[in-house]
């Protein structure tokens, strides 16, 4: 047996070898690696890792497959009015559109069009797009690109074209304060042609697509948003030249080095930007800015963190006197990212200068510095008289190949977790030998590879990077562990726990280094014998700023946002809203633009902690109107004569008519209406793709379905997702409430349950369909096991949990948190129970926020008018769209409005998803003592799950009691009839 495990070790340490003498091959073999353009020794073979695990049907696969093809010097060009095929809606030909001369072809957000093209010679080949993006949803455009009817690799599931935008006015709005206002964004299109390249970043250069000789049919499925395809174009893209050879040329060419010019342009002068969320940005916590003001906001300078994200650009015009030769400097902030330097690609006139511009770094800095592109030698670039556009553009630069190793090990570790807790579970027995390195085939071997991976990894980043970091460290530790986990595999189900942390640890360090950020003061053009100006960050002048903002801090109102009122104007409106200073901001721009114009009404709005709305109301210190509260709070008010009665509004009728009759439900009362509803959101079913397929599962449509996929799952040791209701917040705030749970309430309805019977004046809880549905729901976690309290979303990613029943807005989290898992899942509607005619009840309830009109507003003519505009679909459209600008995909906003709804950017299929659970959602009403509902049900269910010594039927009738108890209490209180 020795003999056996030493034989082994010593195979696996050959292995290590192997790896390890093959990465130091590979890195001092110049330009191997032809997807990654990151530098010279920088370099990592694709698939070097990755062949122990299951194909994956990625780029790199794909290159690997093809890696004996060649690089055909043609060029093919195929007009997108030429097409052989078109399905879908908005599909229309365009004579001589925008200025483009010739036919061109709109395609809408969903169909697909088909294109012949006949390939001379086999090779790999570039396809740009010539594209205008015509007026959508205000996201950027998606396509999937097919070829002979299938997807080449997965990263072509994923084609994004960018919008064009630009601030909406030259000058800079103030409002009556003297502070600036943000510039709004509006998109300005224009023709472009782009290379079709990796959304992600993970790849530096454009997509290869190999094409054998012959006729082929390339598609075009649209996604996402409709834009205009004046051709695409096969053919081979020329790097640039290296800057020695580039300065050969200038000399060849006989252009001059221009002499005692200066050119400054500010960074928030751009004149385009691939993202509305790249606004001008205010400094205030500098004094090296350029405008500067320690009291008032000025707009000073722009990106920062929203400019992160890899293809977001920038560009700046640049007036120069005369032609010529000249070096650039920036004056610029990075003092977000350390370990992993920022890096921008530069584009003049179009087109890459040279090969070292692909690549600019931004190393970690506090403060400004004037950063001039080449170093102690600046690099010299070709500017024609007149106006020039600087571009630069967010990249992953040496960095693209070091993540996409990173994101592919995750996606290994990730995979051989999923085995591991197959046999051991999630919590395994210390004291038990499971032989997990024996019964999961390749195990051993993969830790080894990926050991050896990650240890390369961060010797690498080590050597970009200068020094070690926390991004090495991460990065060794999990090396350490597989180390440890190789040599000792009878330890694997004790450290199961912190093996899960680690690859916790990367997939939060795999999201992090992909963010990028780069903030812009100025942009200075020079000749080369002229000194670029200082950085103006000093000491002193750093010194007087923060005694001069310290001191301005006791005259300035921090609450009070944009504009005050007018005195001048008697009709004004208190408005409290208790979410972030960026919602705050974005919405009282939006007053200031259309509302207070339109009506000639004046809005104080004012930044609150919300807990004090009560407080406040109770000393009748409180506003006229509040906006984003709890479900609970508008009938709560209600009954104490706290709230108006907004049916009594003659149009109340037609505003009702913008959301659907469930999202009004909470706010009803009495036959009065207290509330109008903002954001309404409810469950999904969330499925992880690749773990059904790998367990032979389908998507459950039925809770008999459901049933089914859970013996399979328990008997991988894997979990469903269905969480147990608890409070949103740790801080305690007057009036919260404890919400039903949302599973039991779409069992409950899916069977032709309600939570309150007789108008309101009893729980119906204690019915017979009560407690069975309060069994059926009990079962789940007493029968089968399931867990009450989970991170779904990181359960999610590491496949752990592949399949979860939870509120919808967990895909915007998942879009941006786990990029690696991109494409491997899905959401549908909630599963259902099936009825005598065979169709399918998919009930389920809803939550969400509200605006509050309290009874004491002195105007509530004006505020509701405040309210009726608020709520409006083009207000929640503007708002919604400026919340993703802002804060990105993560922030999409859940409107209660369902035209506002339908404008949002939504990729197509899940839109359609989201809107055929819409049908199926009911609202649970709020009744005096109804705060007791979803309280106690969570107590009997804790006293059947946990305790374990009740059964179901006598704790939901015990605690039935109690809650029609206090219905009763409450009735009497408010001299309602019993």
């Amino acid at each position: 047996m020795k003999g056996i495990l030493a034989r082994k070790k010593w195979a696996l340490s050959v292995v290590g070898v192997i790896a390890a003498a093959g990465l130091i091959a590979i890195w001092f073999q110049s330009g191997t690696d032809n997807v990654s353009g990151a530098g010279d020794p920088a370099v990592f073979a694709n698939g070097s890792w990755t062949s122990l695990q299951q194909e994956r049907g990625d780029y790199a696969s794909y290159l690997t497959k093809n890696e004996a093809a060649g690089f055909p010097d043609n060029e093919l060009i195929i007009q997108a009015a030429d097409y052989a095929k078109a399905e879908g809606e908005g599909i229309e030909k365009l004579n001589d559109f925008e200025g483009q001369s010739g036919v061109s072809l709109k395609t809408g957000e969903q169909g697909q069009v088909d294109w012949k093209v006949n390939v001379p010679e086999a090779g790999f080949y570039n396809i740009s797009v010539q594209y205008y993006p015509i007026a959508g949803k205000s996201s950027s455009i998606e396509r999937s690109l097919l070829i002979d009817g299938e997807l080449p690799f997965e990263e072509a599931n994923y084609l994004q074209f960018d919008r064009v935008w630009d601030n909406e006015l030259d000058q800079v709005k103030r409002d009556n304060r003297g502070n600036d206002l943000r510039p709004q964004q509006f998109e300005r299109p224009e023709w472009r042609e782009v290379l079709l390249q990796d959304s992600n970043g993970y790849y530096a250069e454009p997509f290869r697509f190999y094409l054998p000789a012959g006729e082929h049919t390339l598609s075009f499925v649209s996604q996402r948003e409709p834009m205009v395809i004046r051709k695409l174009r096969l053919f081979q893209v020329k790097r640039p030249a290296l800057y020695e050879e580039t300065l050969k040329r200038y000399q060849q060419e006989g252009l001059k080095e221009t002499d005692g010019q200066l050119v400054t342009v500010q960074g928030e002068a751009a004149r385009a930007k691939s993202s509305p969320t790249l606004y001008p940005q205010t400094e205030r916590a500098s004094a090296a800015v350029t405008p500067y003001n320690p009291k008032l906001i000025r707009v000073n300078t722009i990106g920062g963190y929203n400019w992160r994200l890899p293809g977001q650009w920038v560009e700046w015009e640049v007036d120069v006197p005369e032609a010529g030769l000249y070096k650039i400097g920036i004056k610029a902030k990075q003092q977000f990212v350390r370990g992993i330097y920022s890096t921008r690609r530069l584009y003049i006139n179009g087109e890459v200068p040279f090969q070292e511009a692909e690549k600019l770094p931004f190393r970690y800095k506090s403060g400004y510095r004037v950063e001039v592109l080449g170093g102690d030698e600046p690099y010299l670039f070709e500017l024609k008289k007149g106006k020039n556009i600087i571009r630069m553009e967010d990249t992953l630069g040496e960095f693209a190949p070091l993540i996409r190793e990173v994101k592919d090990s995750l996606f290994n570790l990730n995979a051989m977790y999923r085995k591991i807790i197959m046999i051991t579970g999630a919590s395994p027995d210390k004291f038990r030998d499971y032989r997990v390195d024996k019964q999961i085939p390749n195990l051993l071997e993969t830790f080894k590879a990926e050991e050896a991976r990650l240890t390369a990894v961060s010797k690498e980043l080590r050597r970009l990077s200068g020094g070690s970091s926390d991004s090495e460290a991460l990065l060794k530790t999990m090396a350490l562990q597989l180390g440890e986990l190789v040599a000792e595999p009878d330890t694997i189900p004790r450290r199961l726990a912190a093996y899960k942390s680690n690859t916790g640890g990367l997939g939060t360090w795999l999201q992090k280094a992909l963010e990028m950020p780069l903030q812009i003061d100025e942009i200075y053009v020079a000749s080369p014998d002229k000194k670029m100006p200082s950085s103006g960050d000093g000491f002193f002048k750093g010194l007087l700023h923060e005694l001069t903002t310290f001191a301005y801090s006791f005259i300035i109102d921090y609450n009070q946002i944009g504009n005050a009122s007018d005195e001048q104007n008697p009709r004004s409106v208190t408005v409290w809203i208790g979410s972030g200073r960026d919602q705050a901001n974005t919405l009282k721009a939006m007053i200031d633009e259309t509302f207070t114009p339109e009506t000639g009404i004046n809005v104080n709005l004012k930044l609150v902690q919300m807990q004090t709305l009560l407080p406040a109301t109770l000393a009748g210190r409180g506003p006229d109107v509040a906006m984003q509260i709890n479900n609970d709070i508008p009938v709560n008010y209600a009954m104490r004569k706290a709230a108006a009665d907004l049916s009594q509004f003659s149009d109340y009728e037609e505003v009702s008519k913008r959301f659907r009759p469930s999202a009004l439900v909470p706010f009803t009362y009495e036959k009065g209406v207290y509330a109008l509803p903002e954001t309404q959101t409810f469950n999904m079913l969330f499925y992880r793709k690749d773990v059904l397929k790998e367990l032979n599962l389908e998507v459950p449509q039925t809770w008999d379905d459901v049933y089914k996929l859970l013996a399979v799952l328990n008997k991988n040791r894997m979990q469903l997702g269905m969480p147990i209701t608890a409070p949103t917040t740790s801080v305690p705030i007057p009036g919260q409430n404890i919400p039903p749970n949302s599973i039991f309430a779409s069992l409950l309805m899916q069977n032709g349950g309600q939570f309150y019977r007789n108008e309101g004046k009893e729980s119906d809880l204690d019915s017979r369909i009560g407690v069975e549905t309060f069994k059926l729901w009990t079962d789940f976690y007493s029968d089968y096991k399931l867990e009450r309290e989970f991170d779904f979303a990181n359960r999610f990613r590491t496949g752990e949990m592949p399949i979860g029943i939870v509120d919808y807005t967990t895909y915007n989290q998942l879009s941006v948190f786990a990029p690696e898992i991109r494409g491997m899942w899905g959401f549908v509607p909630i599963p259902g129970t099936k009825q005598p005619d065979g169709t399918i009840r998919r009930d389920t309830p809803s939550t969400g926020s509200g605006t509050l009109m309290l009874d004491g507003a002195k105007d509530k003519d004006a505020a509701w008018q405040f309210m009726k505009w608020w709520t409006s679909e083009e207000t929640q459209t503007t708002y919604g769209r400026e919340m993703e600008a802002l804060m990105g995909a993560s922030a999409r906003y859940p409107t209660a409005n369902i035209k506002a709804l339908d404008s949002l950017p939504w990729p197509v299929a899940d839109y359609e998803s989201l809107k055929e659970e819409f049908e199926w959602v009911r609202g649970i009403p709020e009744v005096p003592g109804g705060y007791f509902t979803g309280r106690h049900l969570q107590n009997a269910f804790l006293k059947v799950v946990v305790d374990a010594k009740t059964e179901a039927r006598e704790a939901i009738l015990d605690y039935s009691q109690y809650i029609q108890d206090e219905i009763r209490a409450k009735r009497k209180e408010f001299g309602l009839p019993e």
